[in-house]
């Protein structure tokens, strides 16, 4: 996400030009290229570029640190696609429309007449919001870690930016999606849980006590907004919350899909480990076909 996206800056230095064209899933077998297998454009921010998972996609824009092991990828591979991965750490809505980084071209420019299925993650970077969540919070719990600073500083302010901006921009994208690929089925994954609804695991995750549930309902209302969307504009919702429970940053090594602040095992934290995008990637492949 946007913070993500600074970390990125710090350890990479460098960036490399998008290979734009449609490629195979990777995997221990790879399949031979063929023009005639359906094809899958992969979109999104960082949760859908699988930040902080390696190996990386060859000759990808390192700042996108877009992992051949996101949930795209896996579900190419799975079904036996081509596919054009153009995710990007870092990206909001208007970046599927704009040159995110030097180099790298707007995201929907990737689709074509005969995509046959688009995947994307997107919206947890629009108002900053999960910057906010987890920088913002932490930062605040720091001097009140029994308490509740960010609900106290916050507000209602999240859940406005939510309805006025995020779900708007989230319907755009999705409908200008079916403009560019009209016949494409597009599959819009919700975000899993970063933390638990009720409790807090310091300093593993560093939200105060009493924010816990608050952190919870901003991003339920992220997903209930990205739903709707979804509804509006015929796509399909993947809810990756759901299926996440028992999984956030503060369950143990082994049992969560998204690394914790502090003990992690990838550079990049707060986000979805290879055990997480696989499992979002399980949610979408059985309905391709």
């Amino acid at each position: 996400m946007s913070a993500v996206a600074a970390l990125v800056v710090i350890v990479a230095g460098a960036l490399w030009m998008i290979d734009a064209t449609p490629r195979e899933g990777r995997g221990p077998a790879p399949i031979a290229q063929s023009p005639t297998k359906p094809l899958l454009v992969h979109l999104g921010d960082s949760y859908a570029s699988g930040a902080g998972t390696s190996p990386l996609v060859d000759d990808s824009p390192l700042l996108c640190q877009r992992s051949q092991e996101n949930f795209g990828e896996v579900v190419g591979r799975a079904r036996g696609l081509r596919v054009v991965d153009v995710s990007c750490a870092g990206a909001t809505t208007d970046d599927l429309y704009t040159s995110q980084y030097d180099g790298v071209d707007p995201q929907l420019s990737a689709l074509r007449p005969e995509t046959a299925y688009v995947t994307l993650m997107i919206g947890g970077n629009d108002s900053a919001l999960f910057t906010t969540l987890v920088g913002e919070c932490t930062r605040l719990a720091q001097d009140d870690p029994t308490g509740s600073p960010c609900l106290q500083k916050l507000g209602n302010e999240p859940f406005a930016e939510i309805a006025d901006r995020t779900m708007p921009a989230v319907a755009k994208a999705l409908h200008d999606i079916r403009e560019r690929a009209p016949h494409a089925k597009v599959f819009v994954a919700g975000y899993p849980w970063l933390t638990p609804e009720k409790t807090t695991c310091r300093p593993a995750v560093g939200i105060a006590d009493g924010d816990a549930e608050y952190v919870h309902r901003v991003q339920a209302r992220l997903n209930t907004a990205i739903a709707a969307a979804a509804r509006l504009e015929g796509a399909t919702y993947v809810d990756t919350a759901a299926r996440s429970v028992g999984h956030e940053a503060c369950s143990p090594r082994g049992m969560r899909w998204i690394e914790p602040q502090i003990g992690a095992d990838t550079a990049i934290v707060m986000h979805p480990n290879v055990a997480g995008q696989r499992a979002i990637a399980e949610a979408i492949a059985p309905q391709i076909g």
